[in-house]
């Protein structure tokens, strides 16, 4: 288990993920909900996916690939990547 986030709840990673993306993608953070798109949202082409995954990285410690993102398409989809990565 990822230790940094061992005292903290899904709900707080995804504030923290809401505010990194808003920030880096240059979106409304009120945008970034579970239901939304994920690649419509950031407005993501293929480069912003290599992008993203050291985002993912550098912020919640974590190894991601393309490959992780083959079944993504809303933000719950990919709030539910980091839970499952992180095994919360």
């Amino acid at each position: 288990m990822n230790e940094t986030f061992v005292t903290m709840g899904l709900g707080d990673i995804i504030e923290d993920t809401r505010d990194f993306l808003s920030e880096e993608f240059e979106v409304d953070r009120d945008l970034i909900l579970p239901e939304n798109s994920l690649k419509e949202t950031l407005d993501l082409d293929s480069l912003d996916y290599v992008d993203l995954v050291v985002l993912i990285e550098e912020n919640l410690n974590i190894k991601v690939t393309g490959e992780d993102f083959k079944e993504i398409e809303t933000f719950g989809d990919f709030y539910a990547l980091i839970q499952k990565k992180l095994s919360l």
